[in-house]
């Protein structure tokens, strides 16, 4: 089918192209190549999509109303996957108004852009940052999540109340995912394994937050690819045993479903740097750090209904996860 993929050069958007595009699906593929990071690194991901006739590279910004308006009456797409964001807690702590752009006023022009072309499912990224301050483990769908400790968690959650108003509203067919700490080869650099192995092979010290006492869920990219294309496939639908006397936040009488997509396995950041340190044959320099503001101490997901509802669980071991990382890390960079 036809796909409209935002965010198509990120570190998810990016892989997912190529898993659906591999498959023979039409990718219109929408990025405006931000900044925040290495802009090298997005080109480079892109060449991989642009080998293939049926992806279609677009060059905009979610929160250009007009951009996102066309596109749409363009494409008509049969699906939208929603991965455009500013990511990360810390850079939402100096850079809020971007979080406010990209996230919500982005977030609603797709949504209209759903809406008005009656696009068949619209499967949108959240994330285990919505936690925020619950602190009962595993981390389940059915929680309450009305406690964020970042704007930009909270701007995740705002999206899963936005796109429930309008299945709610205009009958649209909307699955929310809340990944769980992604990682693997083409990484953001932003992330705690990209930063460990840049200046552990530089000879640098690493800043180990919290002390390297918390415990993160850390999904494979792989893995989590192969979640969204089986939620892509079949989409949302309204819960008949749902009652507004005890709603269940995870399901509605509306076609709107929240999933987790994580290992279901917390792995304590110590050990990912004793794996790393493996696969690199190096010791890390460690400067040991308080947990960031903003941040939550333990991750961990209960993914019990990805796998009843799709058959699947991710289950990818952080060491072969990250053995991986670091055989693209060295090969991408030159590194050896």
């Amino acid at each position: 089918m036809k796909i409209l993929l935002t965010g198509a050069a990120g570190f998810i958007g990016a892989a997912l192209a190529l898993r659906l595009l591999e498959r023979g699906d039409e990718v219109v593929g929408v990025d405006n190549l931000d900044p925040y990071y290495d802009v090298r690194l997005k080109e480079a991901r892109l060449d991989r999509t642009r080998a293939f006739p049926g992806f279609h590279d677009v060059r905009a910004d979610v929160a250009d109303r007009a951009a996102v308006a066309a596109i749409f009456a363009r494409e008509r797409p049969e699906a939208v996957v929603n991965l455009a964001a500013q990511a990360g807690v810390p850079h939402s702590l100096e850079n809020p108004h971007a979080y406010v752009e990209t996230n919500l006023t982005g977030f609603v022009n797709v949504l209209e852009g759903c809406r008005r072309h009656r696009v068949g499912h619209l499967v949108y990224a959240s994330t285990s940052a919505v936690y925020g301050a619950n602190r009962t483990l595993p981390f389940s769908e059915r929680h309450h999540v009305d406690h964020p400790l970042s704007l930009y968690a909270a701007s995740k959650k705002a999206n899963e109340m936005m796109a429930h108003c309008y299945s709610h509203l205009y009958g649209l067919p909307a699955t929310g995912l809340r990944f769980f700490t992604v990682y693997g080869p083409w990484g953001r650099p932003d992330m705690a394994l990209f930063l460990f192995t840049r200046n552990i092979l530089a000879g640098r010290p690493i800043d180990v937050f919290n002390r390297g006492r918390h415990r993160r869920d850390f999904t494979y990219i792989d893995d989590v690819v192969e979640g969204i294309v089986r939620v892509i496939d079949r989409p949302a639908a309204p819960d008949g045993r749902w009652r507004g006397e005890a709603p269940d936040p995870a399901t509605s009488a509306a076609p709107h479903r929240i999933y987790n997509v994580g290992n279901g396995d917390g792995v304590e950041l110590e050990r990912c740097i004793r794996v790393l340190e493996a696969c690199l044959g190096r010791k890390a320099e460690k400067n040991l750090l308080p947990l960031q503001p903003g941040d939550v101490p333990d991750t961990l997901a209960d993914v019990g209904d990805l796998a009843k509802d799709f058959g699947y669980r991710p289950n990818t071991p952080v060491e072969v996860g990250v053995r991986r990382f670091v055989d693209w890390y060295k090969a991408f960079y030159g590194v050896c």
